[in-house]
């Protein structure tokens, strides 16, 4: 199954809700970054949440960052999306091994640990939006669903889950938003309340290789979902030689002239694909003739 995200809403536009299934990009992200399993599970929960997140902006080229600074022994997490279902990620420590948690699964919360999540909406505007709260359980799902409670005063209910393989590979990834406008009746409220504590967890519901669609009429079907829209999503990485070049130049010419002064070439590492670039030290005098122009 091909990864995409859905769009809908339920209830005569009460609840808006969005569906993902991410297998591809969270596998993508593991081959990527080497990341043991629960590091992959973290860094697939988010990637999913930043996939449903990005295609909530309007803007062509508005760009969400969601980043995870915690105490725990992964350290963080960083996921970066666009409108169009574009996403990439990576995680600070990839190859952290936890044993598994008192229910048996992957130990994300023990992983993340305390911290803050913050929320970066790039909207074109002279500043971006910033959101923080902090994380109540370092879980993701659960530190997403209270930061849309807080930082933006729309009740959601959010899942991510990630299932491995065996042999560590990811067999299945996705999730949910679902959220309640503010016109929202108390019949709808509590309705959707009863029906989100009454299941078993997303994991469940992808174990049994449900569909996006098929999740958000097991779980709104009571209310009469419409579909409004399915997009594509994919983990895809824009870094370029010529990027890099542009952030080598705006480290200041005190800097680029110690790495020609050094004679030797340097490799710089994107931090989201792992790809790196090389640049001798004739393309650093290049580069360091572009200073201040």
């Amino acid at each position: 199954m091909e990864d995409y995200i859905i769009r809908a809403s339920a209830a005569d536009n009460q609840i808006r809700a969005f569906a993902a299934t991410t297998r591809g990009m969270a596998e993508e992200a593991r081959r990527l970054h080497g990341t043991s399993p629960v590091a992959t599970a973290a860094l697939g929960r988010l990637l999913t949440a930043g996939a449903m997140m990005g295609i909530m902006m309007k803007g062509d080229n508005d760009l969400l960052t969601l980043q995870i600074k915690g105490s725990g022994p992964i350290g963080g997490l960083t996921v970066t999306a666009d409108s169009k279902g574009d996403v990439k990620g990576y995680v600070y420590q990839p190859e952290v091994m936890l044993p598994p948690n008192s229910k048996g699964k992957l130990d994300v919360g023990g992983a993340v640990g305390a911290g803050i999540l913050s929320v970066i909406k790039d909207m074109g505007l002279k500043k971006p939006y910033v959101g923080q709260t902090h994380l109540v359980s370092g879980e993701i799902a659960e530190d997403l669903t209270y930061y849309f409670a807080t930082s933006e005063q729309v009740p959601s209910a959010v899942a991510l889950g990630v299932l491995m393989n065996k042999e560590n590979t990811v067999r299945r990834a996705g999730g949910f938003i679902l959220q309640l406008m503010p016109f929202a009746t108390e019949e709808v409220i509590s309705g959707l309340e009863k029906k989100v504590g009454g299941l078993n967890g997303i994991t469940d519901l992808l174990d049994r290789d449900m569909t996006p669609e098929m999740i958000l009429e097991h779980i709104l079907g009571d209310f009469g979902v419409d579909i409004l829209d399915r997009m594509p999503t994919r983990f895809e990485c824009n870094c370029s030689k010529q990027r890099i070049e542009k952030a080598i130049v705006s480290i200041g010419q005190k800097d680029i002239q110690e790495m020609i002064d050094d004679n030797k070439p340097i490799e710089v590492n994107c931090h989201f694909c792992n790809k790196n670039y090389q640049f001798s030290v004739e393309e650093l005098k290049e580069l360091l003739k572009k200073v201040g122009k």
